[in-house]
């Protein structure tokens, strides 16, 4: 039976990062990706944006991971001529009685080690960005935006440089712990079988992280993912001239995302979203009439909006550990020998910050892979 060092499950920006990083280190490298191409769920579905680590709490693995995969990502991007931009980005608040829990997302940051920060007045706002209204503002210079397509066609072209193989249109479809490793089971685009042994199985798989894990025989309820969707809406009629930075409001700490919030791409588009909807199946269908929730989200800090500019644009999932309403779930990135499962590296709930974590991340799992061979 064929056998190889290492296989990785999912072609995400994780994926692809973790196969980047293990690449120039391990020979028998083989990513599954059940896609017919990378990156196609939520690696390509969400807002672009390098984050600065703002809203983590203090030591959680997403703070350490944003901070130093932020800087990690702006010299890839720089060394690799992938398109990004340091814009910056204001989370506002909109009227006084928010300013006191924007003062506590600021020591928060602060906190986390992010140093670039710092709060402007109403004064201060109108200067940088005349056309919105806010009575305070967290001003954050090392946000930015990037071309996460790119990227991810980088990450993938130096895995296989170093002779990683990417396997598209192919799922996996069970795995047996057994005395070499792992036994893998997978199935291609023709429905044609086949079995391979792994020394090393590496979960990256994003929205199927929890059905990949239950394949091994992990079912724990910590494990249990919830699908949380959030649509965009694109903003028409010239509008994205009248900001120069990305515009967040300011959300309640135990929110499902960072609130719909006014995203700039490097086309020099303007988007709407994403906001938040926990569903039980996965669908990408944007719901149209939630163009007026949007509008009325928004138009107190974005005036110059009207209802009419908002078209449907995309949707995305998150893959998310905490449910409607419960409180924070930190990253997954767990060597599950504690479980019988030497040689499992598992990897769920890897949502926002994933992209701008990518990179460290990749790092933290190569440590792990590391002390398994």
């Amino acid at each position: 039976m064929e056998k190889v060092e290492i296989v990785i499950i999912g072609a995400g920006i994780i994926g692809l990062s973790i196969a980047k990083e293990l690449s120039g280190l391990y020979e028998d490298i083989l990513v599954l990706e059940k896609n017919p191409s990378f990156g196609q769920e939520t690696s390509s579905r969400n807002s672009e944006v390098i984050h600065a680590g703002i809203y983590y709490p203090k030591n959680s693995l997403k703070a350490e991971a944003c901070l130093e995969g932020k800087e990690l990502l702006y010299q890839y991007c720089e060394k690799n001529n992938i398109a990004h931009k340091k814009i910056g980005k204001l989370i506002v608040a909109e009227t006084k009685n928010e300013i006191k829990g924007l003062e506590e997302l600021f020591k928060n940051a602060l906190a986390n080690g992010v140093k670039d920060l710092k709060i402007i007045s109403k004064d201060e706002i109108r200067k940088i960005e005349p056309h919105i209204k806010a009575e305070l503002a967290i001003y954050s210079g090392s946000t930015g935006i990037l071309d996460s397509h790119s990227l991810m066609k980088s990450l993938a072209a130096k895995a296989k440089s170093c002779r990683a193989e990417i396997a598209y249109d192919t799922e996996m479809v069970g795995v047996d712990k057994c005395k070499e490793g792992f036994k893998i089971f997978v199935k291609d685009k023709k429905a044609e079988g086949f079995t391979f042994l792994s020394r090393v199985v590496i979960n990256c798989a994003g929205l199927d992280s929890e059905t990949v894990a239950k394949m091994v025989g992990l079912e724990k309820a910590d494990y249990r993912l919830k699908y949380c969707k959030g649509d965009y809406f694109r903003v028409h009629n010239n509008k994205a001239k009248f900001i120069r930075r990305l515009i967040y409001p300011l959300v309640s700490k135990n929110s499902a995302g960072l609130g719909i919030h006014a995203t700039l791409d490097l086309s020099g588009g303007l988007r709407l979203g994403p906001d938040d909807e926990y569903i039980e199946n996965i669908n990408y269908d944007i719901d149209e009439s939630k163009r007026n929730a949007f509008y009325e989200s928004v138009r107190q800090f974005l005036p110059f909006i009207n209802l009419e500019d908002l078209g449907p644009d995309t949707s995305g999932i998150r893959p998310k550990l905490q449910g409607p309403g419960e409180s924070f779930r930190d990253f997954l990135i767990k060597d599950e020998s504690d479980s019988g499962l030497k040689g499992f590296v598992n990897l769920a709930g890897i949502e926002s910050p994933g992209l701008t974590a990518c990179l460290s991340i990749a790092k933290k799992v190569r440590a792990m892979v590391k002390s398994l061979t």
